[in-house]
């Protein structure tokens, strides 16, 4: 049976890289709108001389009390952001300067060798200021466990850095357990949730969570804003990067805009009513098009059968060149890997780090469905990956 495109995507692949980002949904949309404009909430939110500004910042708080809600904080503990990278940035490199400033050794952090290149650079980069980092390998699913985050303690460990959904496969790291262990251990426990962040509950609380850094682009937010939470603790001490001013609780200065915090708060509200219904859609869908084409030659799953996200399914087409398999997907828009890593021709070193081959890494593709994803669109998809598939493989085999 041949499916025909989906009405409305006739000149524009079909849409299937919500990992890399999302749509803002017009709900959310529409309160940004009225953050704009002259008749709206336009005010510097930091302006508490008069009424615009007051009304700017109740906004802004009220979005902050939005995202607080959404990961079961105070909302006295999110400090906004320009997105995950910054959060991320903030959390590793904060943590290291108010170390710095206490005079205390620098000591050992642990992240995971697959994290998203927001943790691993600044990880890098700390490293050539003298702390010590240990990269811990994952499990062939991408999980790093709790005993292998246990084998990498030591008594100088100060921070663990550890994602709780891979931006790549899509597996679902035990933050609660890790958390745990890393409260018992001691040492602060940091989440990039950027891939999490609407698709599964988080409870900063119940998860022993010190440190999260969310993304709104990655939940139907706009670009340009994200937020990190910092638990209200004595022992949680973050410098700030940027100066100039003393907003955000000193940690991160510079003017609020109250379209990209709202757009957020939305964006965290909408999540939060959807949790207990939307990702089960989506995992439908996602589980659908991977029955559509199990079956293909040389088809296998990166990453695990469960634990992993709604929104993920990465797949290695072996026997396919991955380049001409990404070029003749056309009429899909799907990714071979990060949408940060996409300009390198380089295998992704998820990938690699979970075992995968040069030559299957790069004939592996990203595939992520979201929100608008339909019933529909899942059966173009199908059709046209088995059709491209099978065209390739004949062709390969023969030359």
């Amino acid at each position: 049976m041949t499916v025909s495109r989906p009405a409305g995507a006739l000149q524009k692949p079909v849409y299937f890289d919500y990992a890399a980002t999302t749509p803002v949904d017009a709900a959310v949309a529409e309160q940004m709108i009225n953050c704009l404009t002259r008749d709206g909430i336009f005010a510097n939110p930091a302006s508490r001389s008069h009424l615009y500004g007051w009304q700017a910042e109740e906004a802004v708080e009220q979005a902050r009390l939005q995202v607080a809600d959404l990961i079961n904080a105070d909302s006295r503990e999110i400090i906004w952001t320009s997105g995950a990278t910054e959060a991320d940035n903030l959390a590793l490199k904060g943590v290291v300067e108010a170390r710095r400033i206490a005079g205390q050794p620098l000591g050992h952090m642990v992240v995971s060798a697959i994290e998203h290149k927001a943790v691993l650079d600044p990880a890098q980069w700390l490293a050539h200021q003298g702390v010590e980092v240990t990269y811990v390998v994952p499990d062939a699913q991408g999980r790093v466990s709790v005993q292998t985050l246990k084998n990498a303690l030591r008594e100088d460990t100060f921070l663990v850095s550890l994602m709780h959904v891979n931006n790549e496969l899509g597996t679902i790291n035990d933050i609660a357990g890790l958390g745990a262990l890393c409260r018992e251990h001691g040492c602060l426990f940091h989440v990039d949730a950027a891939q999490s962040g609407g698709r599964l509950p988080l409870d900063v609380v119940a998860q022993s969570v010190d440190l999260m850094s969310l993304s709104a682009h990655k939940m139907y937010g706009p670009k340009g804003v994200g937020a990190l939470y910092v638990r209200r603790h004595p022992d949680v001490n973050v410098a700030p990067q940027m100066h100039g001013g003393g907003h955000e609780r000193g940690m991160r200065s510079g003017t609020l805009a109250p379209h990209l915090c709202v757009g957020m708060g939305a964006a965290a509200q909408l999540a939060k009513e959807n949790l207990s219904t939307e990702p089960q859609r989506i995992a439908a869908l996602r589980d659908r098009l991977w029955e559509g084409i199990a079956d293909l030659p040389g088809v296998q799953l990166n990453g695990p059968e469960e634990e992993r996200s709604c929104s993920h399914l990465n797949v290695a087409f072996g026997g396919c060149d991955g380049e001409m398999l990404l070029l003749s997907l056309r009429q899909l828009a799907v990714a071979t890997g990060s949408a940060c890593t996409s300009a390198t021709m380089a295998p992704s070193y998820v990938l690699k780090a979970i075992g995968l081959s040069d030559e299957l890494a790069q004939a592996s593709l990203r595939i992520s469905l979201g929100r608008y994803t339909t019933e529909e669109e899942v059966a173009f998809a199908v059709e046209h990956i088995r059709e491209v598939v099978q065209k390739l493989v004949a062709q390969k085999l023969r030359k």
